[in-house]
């Protein structure tokens, strides 16, 4: 894995990029100077927390053969107080599935993913407390009006 790092203005705007040219931009919260021009790196963070488990569960579930139409994850994460460095203390992660998803498999596959195979959930668990939940929910555009 390569990732660069390029400043785009004279503050704190910053574009990553991997090797294969795909890019997120960042940027510092606007009391040290930023600009809102980007995700602050502990909000890239704690959605890589997101995209990684959500990869994972995909995966799982259409192995499992189950009908996932769409995924949504909502995650809030707490930071130390007055500390620098200041680290994640607690990160709630809810999963919204949607479609005819099997309770108990919908269950294992979160469950496999938030406890063995994401790896950013195991690089923040050792400093946050991780919660999560999820719900399935049925998708409306496959119903019929008939």
């Amino acid at each position: 894995m390569k990732i660069t790092i390029s400043r785009i203005d004279d503050a704190y705007n910053l574009k990553a990029a991997n090797e294969n040219g795909k890019s997120v931009l960042l940027d510092a919260a606007p009391e040290i100077g930023g600009g809102n021009n980007g995700m602050r790196p502990m909000q890239l963070l704690v959605s890589a927390l997101g995209g990684c488990s959500t990869i994972d569960i995909i995966s799982i579930l259409k192995k499992q053969r189950q009908d996932l139409k769409d995924i949504k994850v909502e995650l809030k994460a707490e930071r130390e107080k007055d500390k620098n460095p200041s680290l994640f203390t607690k990160i709630d992660v809810h999963f919204i599935l949607i479609g005819n998803v099997d309770y108990s498999k919908a269950q294992k596959a979160v469950e496999l993913s938030m406890e063995k195979y994401c790896s950013v959930s195991r690089i923040l668990e050792k400093t946050a407390d991780i919660n999560y939940s999820f719900e399935i929910k049925p998708d409306k555009s496959s119903n019929d009006s008939t």
